[in-house]
């Protein structure tokens, strides 16, 4: 029998999730408007414009010395590390106490993210083994969660919660993946002692952090000292935004029944001072009282939870907009038939569309076949498969993916003409296949 604590928490855990899913919708409409901007944008009269704007120069000078980059670079070097962090901060959450926590939880979206990033590489391979664009492989591996759960969310109340939970930690255990893929595979030349420099300053900001630094600017001057060390290190700057989340805690130092007991004392000791008809500005007593229950609350919310709670509509409604606006605007041009028959276009395609449904689906019944998974409540393989299509919808990840994996335009301009279609196509198959599997919507007379 459930006690009302396990009901509470399922309660808070539904509540979070919601707000969760719901922002990533609302984001996904703003992130679709901005790619299309980008794509009229860079295929109009103006496109040279789209083009001088993202290569103007940003930067700080002292001396003879000058630190600038490309708008373009700002954006996919400095903005998407808070989009990095975000991602690390979510993903440390379910590792410690989310979807993810323990391997009777992870065991089947781990499986699944598994599958939908081995097979579709597989399939790029295939496609592209020992060509120009062979180093793409990592492209197709990449799930999109804000368009995943975007196309989700249009059937309303029909989604069961379990589906809702198991696309999420398939996509954030997916990011994981992508995460690792990007650092050990995707990293050309290493400066180690940069590399040594940011985990000097992460080793410092580790107790920092977790004394509650009043300071807010020491703290994140520190971050971006980090940030600064992994970018001259060779290592892609956002794999900073990964390594500053991870020492983020993310449970509090305070549970909520040690902090109701202090609470209750010192509150009613406030209340007996204010009875007495004394000022708060000018009690000491009664200002210290106040002060120690408002200190004592803070240290009952999760550090890292605050911070998702913060940044989220950031990364939601500024950076990743403006990442698809820089980085969505490929030209059409030319012979787009040609391109689309491309290796490098048909492995994207191939992986997204195919591999990410085939490689979840078949790792997710092995998984369970073997006793390592359970399907949630409610949830249906066909349902599961639907999910898999929407997994093909790459995107952000995606592109970032390919800016990384080549140097020559014409093959960046290629992938990314890929990784659109592919996504439409995969986003297309899944609503179908979900308007199917999933209940149909009651009719109340």
């Amino acid at each position: 029998m459930a006690t009302s604590s396990d009901q509470a928490s399922r309660n808070s855990f539904a509540g979070y999730f919601e707000w969760f899913v719901h922002s990533e919708v609302t984001g996904s409409i703003l992130l679709l408007a901005c790619t299309v901007t980008a794509l009229i944008w860079a295929n109009s009269p103006w496109a040279g414009t789209y083009n001088d704007l993202l290569h103007t120069y940003i930067g700080v000078g002292w001396g003879d010395s000058v630190f600038k980059l490309s708008l373009h670079h700002w954006i996919n070097d400095g903005l998407m590390v808070i989009f990095f962090f975000v991602v690390g901060l979510e993903v440390k959450r379910e590792l410690v106490v989310g979807e993810l926590s323990s391997f009777d939880k992870a065991s089947l979206p781990v499986a699944a993210a598994l599958g939908g990033m081995v097979v579709p590489a597989l399939l790029f391979v295939i496609f592209n083994f020992g060509g120009a664009a062979a180093k793409g492989w990592g492209i197709p591996m990449a799930t999109d969660i804000a368009f995943a759960l975007g196309v989700l969310a249009i059937f309303g109340k029909r989604v069961p919660l379990g589906l809702k939970v198991f696309l999420t930690a398939l996509a954030i255990a997916d990011d994981l993946g992508a995460v690792v893929v990007i650092a050990l595979f995707y990293t050309e030349q290493i400066n180690v002692w940069a590399l040594v420099v940011a985990a000097i300053f992460l080793a410092i900001l580790f107790p920092v952090v977790r004394l509650r630094a009043k300071r807010r600017g020491v703290v994140l001057a520190l971050m971006v000292v980090v940030w600064l060390a992994v970018f001259a290190s060779g290592v892609h700057a956002t794999i900073a935004g990964i390594l500053l989340a991870m020492v983020i805690p993310v449970r509090p130092r305070l549970n909520v029944g040690e902090f109701v007991s202090e609470a209750e004392a010192y509150l009613e000791k406030a209340k007996l001072r204010w009875k007495s008809g004394s000022c708060i500005v000018t009690d000491s007593e009664q200002l210290e009282t106040v002060e120690v229950v408002h200190g004592r609350a803070g240290d009952t919310l999760p550090a890292g939870l605050m911070l998702e709670h913060t940044l989220h509509p950031v990364q939601v409604w500024l950076i990743l907009p403006l990442f698809a606006l820089a980085n969505a605007g490929v030209p059409l041009g030319g012979d787009l038939g040609a391109v689309l028959a491309s290796p490098l276009a048909l492995g994207i395609m191939a992986g997204l569309v195919i591999g990410k449904p085939l490689g979840i689906t078949l790792l997710s019944r092995i998984a369970v076949r073997v006793g390592k998974g359970m399907l949630p409540e409610r949830v249906t393989w066909m349902q599961v498969a639907g999910a898999g299509c929407l997994a093909g919808i790459g995107f952000t990840m995606s592109l970032f993916i390919s800016d990384l994996a080549f140097n020559d335009a014409a093959l960046i301009t290629a992938a990314k003409i890929g990784i659109l279609a592919a996504s439409l196509i995969s986003g297309i198959i899944g609503f179908a296949i979900l308007s199917q599997a999933l209940p149909k919507p009651s009719i109340e007379g």
